[in-house]
């Protein structure tokens, strides 16, 4: 079972185009994190999805990985932001 710590959200916004799921997919197999949770919508054209991976066995550090993947949105164009599980919950307490 994973570590929570490990534990990152990652989320997709931008216009919908074909291959953004396959884009950010790739990069997280080949870099040996795996997708815990998906949720995808398109909403009037535009893409949406959060996902909750593990990245205990990620083959580069967290801040390595998040840059990796803005740029692969800046190339799909599309926004993809990487933010650890415990800093989000901290931020959205109520």
């Amino acid at each position: 079972m994973e570590n929570k710590t490990d534990r990152t959200i990652i989320t997709v916004v931008g216009k919908d185009t074909v291959g953004i799921i396959a884009g950010v997919c790739t990069y997280l197999a080949e870099h040996d994190i795996n997708i815990l949770d998906i949720s995808q919508t398109i909403v009037q054209g535009f893409f949406n999805m959060m996902m909750i991976v593990d990245m205990s066995k990620a083959t580069g550090s967290f801040d390595q990985c998040a840059g990796e993947l803005e740029q692969v949105g800046e190339k799909i164009g599309v926004s993809i932001k990487c933010q650890r599980e415990e800093i989000f919950n901290k931020m959205h307490r109520i």
